[in-house]
């Protein structure tokens, strides 16, 4: 059986410069980017949607009590933010195959 193997960004890059056939500077320019918009329309609250792949969303963790690791001693752990990604049906269908 063939070893998965991980698409990096630096991969991802060369597949979309060779495919549109453009320079991985300017690739590497737009993903960076993309990101960064993505990353800051979900720091203001806003998801973002990308009809055919899916969406992006900031969700909230209630606080909670937990163990430490190790011992017995209860800590208070408290609510946060974190960011989450929705596949949407068409990537859900393209990886079923």
């Amino acid at each position: 059986m063939a070893k998965k193997k991980t698409l990096t960004k630096s991969d991802l890059i060369d597949v979309l410069a060779e495919k549109n056939q453009a320079k991985k500077k300017d690739m590497k320019a737009f993903m960076d980017s993309f990101v960064a918009e993505v990353a800051s329309a979900l720091d203001k609250g806003n998801k973002v949607q990308i009809t055919g792949f899916g969406t992006f969303e900031v969700r909230s963790r209630k606080a909670r009590t937990g163990v430490r690791p190790g011992t017995t001693t209860k800590i208070k752990i408290p609510a946060s933010k974190y960011p989450a990604f929705k596949p949407g049906k068409a990537l859900k269908d393209q990886v079923k195959k």
